[in-house]
């Protein structure tokens, strides 16, 4: 079987390459060829392009790189078109991935589309159903209400549990982090700025001024290697303040606290069960655009899945170091809403499901090419 695979980001190419992995053991002649990152590398095949190339945020930051990106589209159409794949697996990255299924849809209509990790649709631009209901043919979502919300729509779809919970199975505390790190003394703060320039411009600064309130507290920023000169520029004036690189769930294994960018990492914070506050800052003008356009209950996915507030969530000039303060401290060991965010957290884990999605992910692309 012939897989041709696009993920545009960090979070896509690792649980990319789970589900390659469980593909493999389906049949072991699979072939993959792929837009991705490292780990879809390690699991093996060609790697076309690295995802890092494709790392645009925001209204603005897209429109800068329009041209670039439409030539990675036409690059990326061309390609699967010759690869001629029995299966082509589109992870996340809506804007790039469903232009990709449409036009791959029109060209050869033989190859089975299948999108896993479901674009934010409930949360903004409904009327995509409609597009995604034409031009993929099994979408396979990782949220508990997503299902439910295309099953109105008569799509077809399965959730298939959360990928993040395989990665909480595997993990493993390191007894020598804390010697390490040099984080003995203090309680930790973790900060959770984001995995992309753009975020981590807008959210990490706000995050470093508030540890001005917590000087009991020891902060610590969970960094991703390919950003970590960036990271280090942003936080030299922060003698105190310590990073670690790709080792964020050992950071969250320790911490008290958390300050966190909103996205993927609300959820693992929330798994690790440590209180956070949720903020998201971003450039001006998006945020305009954005407030114009987009209308939610709430930012982060934590509280999306619990469909209701259980963390704390300060967007734009509302995160400030004070504000983010505030919010925090109540949720810390022996406070007064500390006892509440753990049940909340129990709750959540709950609705969630077990672990096992890259195997179930991978039985329901099987099941559904041999059809």
């Amino acid at each position: 079987m012939k897989y041709y695979l696009v993920a545009g980001e960090r979070s896509g190419d690792m649980h990319t390459a789970n589900l390659m992995r469980e593909l493999q053991k389906k049949d072991k002649s699979t072939i993959f060829r792929f837009w991705g990152g490292d780990e879809m590398l390690k699991v093996g095949g060609k790697q076309v392009k690295h995802y890092k190339e494709m790392a645009f945020m925001g209204f603005v930051e897209v429109l800068k790189n329009i041209r670039k990106i439409s030539r990675f589209l036409k690059e990326c159409k061309k390609d699967i078109i010759n690869f001629e794949p029995d299966v082509l697996i589109l992870t996340d990255y809506a804007g790039f991935n469903l232009r990709i299924a449409s036009y791959i849809k029109k060209t050869n209509p033989t190859i089975k589309i299948i999108f896993y990790i479901s674009p934010k649709i409930w949360a903004w631009n409904t009327k995509r159903v409609f597009k995604i209901k034409k031009v993929i043919d099994l979408m396979l979502v990782i949220l508990p209400f997503e299902e439910k919300f295309y099953r109105q729509y008569d799509c077809k779809v399965k959730y298939v549990g959360n990928p993040l919970l395989d990665e909480l199975k595997k993990f493993e505390p390191d007894s020598h982090f804390i010697e390490k790190h040099q984080l003995r003394g203090k309680k930790i703060i973790a900060l959770l700025p984001g995995s992309r320039k753009q975020e981590i411009k807008h959210n990490l600064p706000v995050m470093l001024e508030t540890a001005q309130y917590f000087p009991d507290n020891q902060f610590v920023v969970a960094g991703v290697s390919n950003l970590s000169t960036y990271i280090n520029t942003i936080t030299e004036k922060y003698p105190s303040i310590k990073i670690v690189t790709d080792e964020t769930y050992q950071l969250l294994s320790i911490a008290e606290g958390a300050i966190v960018a909103s996205g993927t990492a609300t959820l693992e914070t929330g798994f690790f069960q440590v209180p956070q506050v949720v903020i998201y800052k971003m450039s001006k003008i998006t945020f305009e655009i954005a407030h114009r356009i987009v209308k939610l209950p709430y930012v982060s996915l934590l509280n999306w899945v619990a469909e209701k507030i259980i963390v704390p969530e300060l967007l734009q000039f509302y995160a400030t170091p004070s504000n983010i303060a505030n919010y925090l401290a109540p949720l810390l060991k022996g406070n007064t809403q500390h006892d509440q965010i753990k049940k909340d957290y129990e709750q959540l884990l709950e609705k969630m499901g077990k672990a096992g999605a890259s195997q179930k992910a991978a039985e329901s692309i099987w099941e559904f090419v041999k059809k």
